[in-house]
């Protein structure tokens, strides 16, 4: 009489084993395609300078209103065809954004070499949480609780930062960033080798916000401390 409830447990493990894993194989493969708009515009940012005015308020002002406008389209279109589109368009804002920093560690003599150690810092960072979330046991929602009230208050101090201009204050914020969002990527890595993340949209753009805020913070600080001028 238990044969065909252990069949049947079996076969669907199966099937949740499948979904999972296609998820996380679309979401692999989508966040490695989002950084071909990032680059593009990056590169148009700082080729054209098109980025260079947009500094204090008024930056401020472009960039949430992009992000959060596009973070609002992506989920609306999540689980329809345009949803690709639309989280290729966010990822080309937002090297778009990332350009004007860009330009400026570029600006030093070693430049070249500090963005690609950041870049070297975020796949290491990526790399180290992959790998922990694929033993680490315990489910990890409790903390996504704090650390978004974590991300909360970054922000704040981020905005608040923006005015006041201040380069220690600059160093805090991206050294608790990379924290907060290294957290972050763990517990959404989890959640999706767990199974709690159908979407492989929405599953793409938690990894990029992470990858990104990751990136920009050590690019901000090996400006701030390794950056030499002429």
């Amino acid at each position: 009489m238990t044969q065909p409830t252990q069949s049947y447990g079996r076969f669907g493990t199966t099937i949740a084993t499948q979904q999972r894993n296609k998820v996380l194989r679309n979401t692999y493969w989508l966040l490695a395609l989002s950084m071909l708009p990032t680059v593009l515009g990056a590169w148009i940012g700082v080729s054209t300078g098109i980025t260079a005015s947009l500094s204090g308020g008024l930056g401020l002002i472009v960039f949430l209103g992009g992000a959060f406008g596009f973070m609002f389209a992506i989920e609306k279109t999540k689980n329809s065809a345009a949803g690709v589109p639309v989280l290729l368009a966010f990822t080309f804002f937002m090297g778009l954004m990332l350009s004007r920093m860009l330009a400026m560690v570029l600006g030093f003599k070693n430049g070249a070499d500090l963005v690609m150690t950041a870049f070297g810092g975020t796949a290491a960072v990526f790399l180290i949480m992959a790998n922990l979330s694929t033993v680490i046991k315990r489910d990890l929602e409790g903390l996504a609780k704090w650390l978004f009230m974590g991300a909360i208050v970054l922000m704040v101090g981020a905005i608040i930062n923006v005015f006041v201009g201040s380069p220690a204050g600059m160093a805090v914020i991206s050294v608790m960033a990379i924290g907060i969002f290294s957290a972050f990527l763990l517990v959404d890595l989890k959640r999706i080798m767990d199974g709690g993340e159908t979407n492989y949209i929405t599953a793409t753009l938690a990894l990029y916000l992470s990858l990104f805020n990751i990136f920009q913070s050590l690019l901000a600080l090996l400006g701030l401390f390794g950056g030499e001028r002429d």
